[in-house]
């Protein structure tokens, strides 16, 4: 047996091995929601094409906290003088 008739002898049916990017055929880096199978990199190039927006939520208002609480009290105080 030569090198290249054992080289790829074993089935590819199932596991890493049997899929790749059907864009460029790439093994790594597979996202594989909703059946897309595509590489990261090739999705980062058609994603537009593909129907994909990106979405940037607003990070939600924080809760003050108890030295900012104090440090608007103190303002307040300075500003209304007696």
């Amino acid at each position: 047996m030569t090198h290249e008739s054992v080289w790829f002898s074993r089935p590819r049916k199932y596991g890493k091995g049997a899929r790749e990017c059907r864009v460029c055929s790439h093994r790594a880096g597979l996202i594989r929601k909703y059946g897309m199978n595509i590489c990261r990199q090739c999705f980062r190039e058609k994603s537009t094409d593909i129907g994909f927006v990106k979405v940037r939520l607003l990070r939600p208002p924080t809760q003050p906290t108890h030295s900012t609480l104090r440090e608007r009290k103190i303002k307040e105080s300075a500003t209304y003088s007696y």
